[in-house]
């Protein structure tokens, strides 16, 4: 697998490149970098509870921000921590499906999966994932963004398209 380190910067330096393909791409997410210790909000049509195992579905029209960072979804499963086998009521994870878009400030990602885990950081996108970054474009089959440090990686075919000018 082939990584390559895709700053905003660095995409605008390599416009010349027209459209670029890889393995794999290792890419900068700052505005997606944010305080993962911030609440969660979550909104929705219809709300089911699951006290055995811990859990609530949102459905419809699915709702998160945390911080400056918004997650929307047809359906999301949020899983709560346990300690001694009852819930705490924090949430530790968000599993997201059915058209999920993720946005943080000038960037947005596109996919049909997210899985959200508050405790590390990090969100793993699959399925057709499209992040957009000003007027820059790049796609793939998954991708891994870590918020504390805002850099993400892109695996699967991967392919960028850069804009300048009036193009």
């Amino acid at each position: 697998m082939r990584h390559l380190k895709f700053p905003l910067f660095a995409l605008l330096a390599t416009i010349a490149a027209g459209i670029a393909f890889a393995q794999g791409a290792q890419v900068a997410f700052g505005g997606l970098q944010h305080d993962t210790t911030l609440p969660v909000e979550m909104s929705a049509d219809q709300l089911r509870i699951d006290q055995r195992d811990g859990s609530a579905l949102f459905t419809g029209n699915v709702l998160i921000g945390q911080g400056d960072m918004r997650l929307s979804a047809a359906k999301v499963r949020v899983e709560y921590a346990t300690a001694g086998g009852d819930s705490t009521g924090r949430v530790s994870r968000l599993l997201a499906t059915g058209g999920v878009t993720l946005v943080s400030g000038a960037e947005a990602a596109e996919a049909k999966e997210a899985d959200y885990s508050i405790d590390t950081g990090v969100i793993i996108m699959t399925g057709n994932v499209i992040l957009t970054q000003g007027r820059n474009a790049l796609s793939s089959d998954k991708m891994v963004i870590d918020l504390t440090t805002g850099v993400g990686t892109m695996d699967g075919r991967v392919k960028s398209i850069l804009r300048t000018g009036d193009n």
